[in-house]
């Protein structure tokens, strides 16, 4: 349940808090200016329940306390975001285990299928004779991100 806070003008004011639904019109960006996503690109506003942990952390923990219509930047450090680079998801797979189809080149990102049907992206880090390196890290770990955000909607 939202708090909900008198204001001076006779009207009510709610403020987000855990388990609201909210709707968030967005843009990321990299600290270069990159953008790497917005909601214009998706043509709607990212919906989730906050404390459900459905976003990163740092995004979650921003939007905690804004009203319907509150517009903040928010700068997110690796730790509040997407980590720092893990060498545990970095795996050597024999090349004949990969689509034979195209030239497999180091950079390319090729899209992985889990057991769960699930499917991740996976960079290629480097190409041998035998094996390919591939790096399931998110595309955006261990960068700095900055991310504008306007609350469109919050629901209970």
């Amino acid at each position: 349940m939202s708090s909900i806070l008198f204001c001076e003008e006779g009207g009510f004011i709610i403020a987000i808090k855990k388990v609201d639904k909210i709707k968030v019109e967005y843009e990321g960006k990299l600290e270069d200016g990159t953008v790497f996503d917005s909601s214009e690109k998706h043509g709607k506003p990212l919906e989730f329940e906050v404390g459900a942990k459905q976003v990163i952390k740092g995004f979650e923990e921003a939007v905690l306390g804004m009203e319907k219509g509150d517009e903040k930047e928010i700068t997110l450090k690796p730790s509040e975001a997407y980590g720092d680079h893990n060498l545990e998801l970095v795996k050597k797979v024999p090349k004949e285990h990969l689509p034979k189809d195209k030239e497999l080149k180091t950079g390319m990102m090729l899209l992985m299928k889990l057991p769960n049907g699930a499917q991740i992206p996976a960079k290629i880090a480097e190409v041998s004779d035998k094996e390919v390196t591939l790096d399931l890290n998110h595309p955006l770990v261990g960068k700095t991100l900055v991310f504008k955000i306007k609350i469109a909607d919050i629901s209970s």
